[in-house]
């Protein structure tokens, strides 16, 4: 459905991004995480056919966004992370221009908007102005905007940039709902844990380069070499310290200043060593009453794959 080969796009001796492979199939949601500048937007602009690559080539639903821009903008919904709404209007009357503006008949106009409307939770927001709407109502009015020709792609460009939280959850619900609906969803977010929670996959793309692509739970395994291991004792708290200090494969061993039975460590060993230094550790005699590996979380994920990379 969408797919990028060694896209690359240049400004002078500027690299904003640097052969990028991607392939997201039909009906997926794609998470896109990256700081400000790794180029999640000169991306989502060149698939928008907003932006010609300096090199490589990008596909939407089969079309070449260089050579075939009409038919891919047929196929897409696009939603910037910046939009201009026209005050004057009602959010109807803004709809109905866009509508009209993609050559759907007033008639048709006339059924599609109470839904589209009804979809992002603006029903009753109809026959108001659009310069009075919040910013979240605004973000769910260019959601409505991007899915007024129905397309099968939406790429939606940081949708829950400045939202408050009871906003973030109504647009993370109106999202969900198109997933159910079969859209396939490019997304970029920094809101990390939401990105979890709806996508299929992720990818963390840093100055540029994309540096991981997978599951949520494929990259999560990238933090392998960092499992934090959580171990409560029923005694012998010091014994336990000075057996785990021996494993070189244990680093960091706090001890829980509010639980003085627990402490922790990072490990570096996989699942089977685990187990392994578990079955040891109770071999050994220490009275272990838990031993459970510490789950990671995006905001972990991001921060790892990206340690020693220079943001500025």
């Amino acid at each position: 459905m969408i797919e990028t080969i060694n896209l690359t796009k240049k400004y002078g001796s500027f690299t904003a991004l640097n052969e990028l492979n991607l392939k997201i199939e039909k009906g997926t949601v794609f998470g896109f995480v990256g700081h400000n500048g790794a180029g999640k937007s000169t991306t989502f602009s060149i698939l928008a056919t907003l932006l010609a690559p300096t090199s490589g080539a990008a596909y939407v639903n089969g079309y070449d966004v260089t050579t075939e821009p009409k038919k891919v903008r047929n196929h897409i919904g696009y939603m910037p992370d910046f939009f201009g709404v026209y005050d004057q209007f009602k959010t109807v009357e803004y709809l109905d221009f866009y509508g009209a503006s993609y050559g759907i008949s007033a008639a048709e106009r006339r059924l599609l908007i109470p839904q589209l409307l009804e979809l992002v939770n603006l029903s009753n927001k109809g026959d108001v102005y659009v310069d009075v709407l919040s910013r979240g109502m605004k973000q769910r009015l260019c959601l409505a905007r991007s899915l007024i020709h129905d397309p099968e792609v939406l790429i939606l460009d940081e949708p829950a940039s400045g939202l408050d939280p009871r906003a973030r959850i109504e647009m993370r619900e109106v999202l969900k709902e198109l997933k159910n609906m079969g859209k396939t969803i490019l997304i970029s977010s920094h809101i990390l844990p939401e990105l979890a929670q709806m996508c299929d996959e992720l990818g963390v793309i840093t100055n540029g380069e994309l540096v991981a692509s997978g599951s949520v739970a494929s990259i999560q395994n990238q933090l392998q070499a960092n499992k934090v291991i959580n171990v409560k004792l029923a005694s012998d708290v010091e014994k336990a310290v000075s057996f785990f200090e021996d494993d070189p494969r244990v680093s960091t061993i706090t001890k829980n200043e509010k639980y003085t039975d627990m402490l922790s460590f990072a490990f570096t060993g996989s699942d089977a060593e685990q187990i392994e230094l578990l079955k040891k550790a109770l071999d050994s005699g220490l009275a272990i009453l838990g031993f459970s590996q510490e789950e990671s979380n995006l905001e972990d994920v991001f921060l790892e794959i990206t340690k020693g990379v220079d943001f500025s």
